[in-house]
């Protein structure tokens, strides 16, 4: 789960985390109130969508005007009128694709006097299944650029999780930061607030960039990131309260309502899988064969009948989607469960796209009787090599 800047710098001060003050805005007039309470001269008008690159990016209507989604204003009158240009208008970034994300509420923000920008995050490295803190000199907006092009300049450090986080994990980052003297106090300090926000709200990403060291000789979170591990929200009902339900996929939230587990991606095949590695392995043969997968979507194994109608049709509402492949193992999950279900869907919703079902596994021969005497237009499948091609040949016409 995914939250707003404006909400992950309220979370991080509660830390002791330095960061600027600011208020959130839905509106124009709100926005104008929101900068009088700033001291200026300098005001920050951010754009709150769950997307990075807001700097950088465009909106697509000319109202909005030529800047992205992070403007700089020099008077209250200013910050209103750049407020009002982004509300309602649709930023589009290197995050968001095409489509872009409309921006519904807006940060205003005292401005900052910038020195130097760093880069800092927080993330759980399932390599060496420990906390670890990746950091750079190369502060910014493109440090997707630094990565790709000077690896070095990015450094991580690991903390082990039997010792935690010490004063000598904050000088290893400070040192890959280059900072010393009262900055290097500071980094200590600061790095162990982080890692303690981290740790005690079950972070999945933690992402300052910048990370700022002011003239005045400060370390200051600039702009900050925050995902939690779904898995975990049940231990924090205070962040599952900032959860911004427009600013997820429909689809997503739908599925959520039963338990499954569904992630939109751009292709135009709907997949309905159960289990995750064989999920992922339909997608891969997928695109193997040319083409790409409209969904992640495993139904678990003890779906109901009710679950498989449910993911079918929030697979049939994604309009992407040109043809639907139904990969399913029986083991706890029963064949003729998933056949019943689909029946059930294709009912209310109807069928206009190409089905490829393979069935393998408990109550396989019942499920296939299902499906055969139910007069849906289904393509059987063998093997999951054999579908794949058939789904990519159904499809590509």
């Amino acid at each position: 789960m995914n939250i707003h800047e404006y909400q992950a710098k309220a979370l991080l001060k509660s830390f002791s985390a330095p960061v600027s003050d600011g208020h959130m805005a839905l509106n124009a007039r709100e926005a104008e109130a929101a900068a009088k309470m700033l001291p200026g001269p300098l005001w920050v008008v951010k754009a709150q969508i769950h997307a990075g690159g807001r700097g950088k990016g465009h909106f697509k209507e000319e109202r909005a005007g030529e800047a992205g989604g992070v403007r700089l204003a020099r008077s209250v009158t200013e910050a209103r009128e750049m407020a009002n240009q982004m509300l309602g208008s649709t930023l589009v970034t290197k995050q968001t694709g095409e489509d872009g994300k409309q921006v519904q509420r807006v940060y205003i923000e005292d401005g900052a006097d910038i020195e130097r920008e760093l880069y800092l995050s927080l993330l759980v490295d399932r390599a060496t299944s420990r906390v670890a803190f990746v950091c750079s000199t190369e502060g910014g907006m493109d440090i997707e650029g630094v990565a790709a092009e000077t690896p070095e300049k990015i450094h991580t450090i690991h903390v082990d999780p039997a010792a935690g986080y010490s004063a000598y994990v904050g000088r290893r980052i400070a040192a890959a930061l280059d900072l010393d003297g009262d900055l290097l106090k500071q980094c200590v300090k600061l790095m162990g607030a982080l890692y303690t926000a981290f740790v005690e709200k079950d972070m999945a990403l933690l992402e300052i960039n910048p990370l700022i060291v002011t003239r005045s000789g400060k370390l200051h979170v600039l702009d900050a990131k925050i995902g939690f591990d779904d898995n975990a929200l049940y231990r924090h009902p205070d962040v599952v309260e900032l959860r911004d339900l427009t600013e997820e996929d429909p689809k997503e939230i739908e599925a959520s309502k039963y338990d499954l587990s569904y992630v939109a991606l751009d292709g135009d095949i709907g997949c309905m899988v159960n289990g995750a590695g064989l999920a992922m392995s339909t997608m891969d043969i997928i695109k193997l064969y040319g083409a790409e997968p409209a969904n992640f979507l495993d139904v678990g194994g003890g779906a109901t009948e009710e679950k498989v109608a449910a993911a079918f049709k929030i697979i049939t509402s994604d309009p992407k989607v040109k043809g639907i492949l139904i990969n399913i193992f029986g083991g706890i999950m029963k064949c003729d469960t998933i056949a019943e279900g689909v029946i059930a869907a294709v009912k209310e919703v109807g069928l206009s796209v190409p089905l490829v079902v393979r069935l393998e596994g408990t109550n396989v021969e019942k499920g296939k009787k299902i499906i055969a005497e139910s007069g849906l237009d289904v393509i059987p499948a063998d093997d999951l090599d054999d579908a794949a091609q058939k789904i990519v040949k159904a499809v590509k016409g």
